[in-house]
């Protein structure tokens, strides 16, 4: 049976790699997948064009590429992705996900749990000057407190960074206080990143949209934005910290995956950034190459199949359970990811510190025995939603629909637009769609909340229809626990659950993966896009 269905994987990757033939290899012997280029290839970047031609100024402009808008706009609730370095969190986090200083310099909880007090950094200013102060970050929280603001990273939502936030104050010129109606021990975790994004409160209108370029306090500075073209960025030679090391970087928006491969090989752009910056089976064109290297660390992207829970046959457990048995997740991320992901079945991404690791099952008689008991003899039809930008996922759906048809389930693959298939979704026109979701903090509860609670937006928004009796009281529970052991045992009952009882069928989590040229350095995959104000001009 293996054999059969490593046959019909080549089959299907067939027209992907014919497209990736066509494009020309880049050939060399060694392989080259670090965080730095190889000691040969450094040594012959510095080394002098025989031709002398000259060397690389420093600072000349850098032009990287991604796949979207990182920088959406006024409209958006951050403007910005965090990865471009124009704004800052009070809270970040470090290589483990775990709550570390940025704009808040230290903290301190109650004995209670129900008060947080932040000391903040001083001698700060945003971009326009204004200072950064106690007064700034009351003003960012009064800009929350005026509703959800949609954005194309993760909605700006005050409920879900700051749950059950009583009250917000100034303490001193660079202090501030939250208060909390339960305890609320791990409320680092929830502030981490986009969950405590600061702004200059002067670029503000009265609705809380932003008025013109964003205004932040880091190491760069936005200078244009030009919406589907590219963004222009600048050092800020104010920065209170380590200044960044290159002048000026321009990231295009090149929305094929060809097409920036393409240019980044004829050198129109030294590097590939952000989500999908890269598919793995074009990244491994890059291995053994001297002109490109490879980085990759953990990403907080998960990728799953959403399932309409509520009508046959996905509202029966058996089959949810059914389902996720017959998929060969190690053939699909070995094979068809080439390796740049690990097989999951937990609906919590492994880069928050709460991760459980789960063994990962497969077995097809097992698959096939539940979905007898469901449907019978009988053969269905569903609709499977696949993103039509994202290359890879129609061969993942061919592939994924083949193993399907072994359980009685025939697939109809429909290509759509992320935003349409949203749509469809939350019409319930559907039976299967391929998502994916990302950290917005590193607390569990921001995705349990989301998915396994009955009133949960992405339970509602994609008719999930997942409700468990169990699951809203370990969520209550941690809610109200101050002792991070009864919250951890919580989070870890709730994760079993969700491999059994399956509101959604998760597929692997992602590796972030880049590529970039040698005449590059400082280009490093963190657990969020690249250390940007590292990246210069290799010597």
């Amino acid at each position: 049976m293996k054999f059969l269905r490593k046959n019909l994987l080549k089959s299907i990757m067939a027209s992907i790699m014919v497209l990736i033939m066509l494009l020309g290899s880049i050939g060399c012997n060694k392989t080259n997948v670090n965080n730095n280029a190889s000691k040969e290839a450094a040594e012959q970047t510095q080394k002098p064009a025989e031709s002398n031609e000259p060397q690389v100024d420093n600072d000349t402009e850098i032009v990287l590429a991604g796949y979207r808008n990182l920088a959406p706009g006024e409209k958006d609730g951050y403007y910005c992705s965090k990865i471009l370095y124009v704004w800052e969190p009070l809270i970040t986090q470090d290589e483990n996900a775990a709550p570390i200083p940025c704009l808040a310099e230290s903290w301190e909880m109650s004995e209670d749990g129900t008060r947080w007090t932040f000391n903040l950094r001083q001698g700060v200013q945003f971009h326009d000057g204004t200072d950064f102060n106690a007064d700034a970050v009351i003003a960012n929280f009064d800009r929350m407190k005026m509703g959800i603001k949609k954005s194309s990273f993760y909605p700006l939502d005050i409920d879900s960074h700051y749950p059950n936030l009583t009250g917000y104050e100034k303490t001193g010129e660079y202090q501030i206080c939250l208060t909390f109606s339960v305890p609320s021990p791990t409320q680092l975790y929830n502030m981490v990143n986009f969950g405590s994004a600061i702004f200059s409160p002067t670029g503000f209108d009265e609705e809380g949209n932003f008025k013109g370029i964003v205004q932040g306090t880091g190491p760069f500075k936005m200078k244009e934005n030009v919406l589907n073209e590219y963004v222009l960025l600048e050092r800020n030679e104010d920065y209170y910290g380590e200044k960044a090391k290159a002048k000026t970087m321009r990231i295009k928006v090149i929305p094929d995956a060809d097409t920036r491969f393409s240019a980044l090989k004829a050198g129109e752009i030294m590097g590939v950034i952000d989500l999908n910056a890269i598919p793995a089976a074009l990244a491994v064109e890059l291995e053994g190459s001297e002109d490109f290297a490879l980085t990759t660390t953990k990403s907080t992207m998960i990728r799953f199949l959403a399932v309409n829970g509520t009508t046959f046959p996905f509202n029966d457990v058996r089959m949810r359970q059914a389902l996720s048995l017959a998929l060969d997740r190690n053939m699909l991320t070995d094979e068809l990811y080439y390796g740049f992901a690990t097989p999951t079945t937990n609906i919590l991404n492994y880069a928050t510190p709460f991760y459980k690791e789960i063994p990962v099952n497969e077995n097809m008689e097992q698959a096939k025995a539940l979905a007898q008991e469901v449907l019978g003899d009988e053969k269905i039809t569903v609709t499977y939603l696949y993103n039509s930008g994202e290359a890879t996922q129609k061969a993942e759906a061919e592939l994924i629909s083949s193993w399907l048809s072994e359980i009685g389930i025939n697939c109809e693959l429909q290509p759509m637009e992320m935003a349409t298939m949203k749509e469809e979704m939350k019409k319930g026109e559907y039976g299967l769609a391929r998502l994916q979701q990302g950290l917005s903090n590193s607390e569990p509860a921001t995705i349990f909340r989301r998915f396994m609670l009955t009133s949960g937006d992405h339970n509602q928004n994609y008719v999930l229809g997942y409700q468990s009796d169990e699951v809203d009281e370990l969520m209550a529970k941690a809610s109200e626990a101050l002792d991070m052991t009864v919250r951890t045992e919580c989070y870890n009952r709730i994760q079993e659950i969700s491999t059994k009882e399956l509101p959604v069928i998760p597929l692997f989590n992602d590796t972030t993966l880049m590529a970039y040229s040698t005449k590059l350095t400082g280009y490093e995959a963190k657990l969020y896009g690249i250390e940007l104000p590292q990246v210069t001009w290799s010597e």
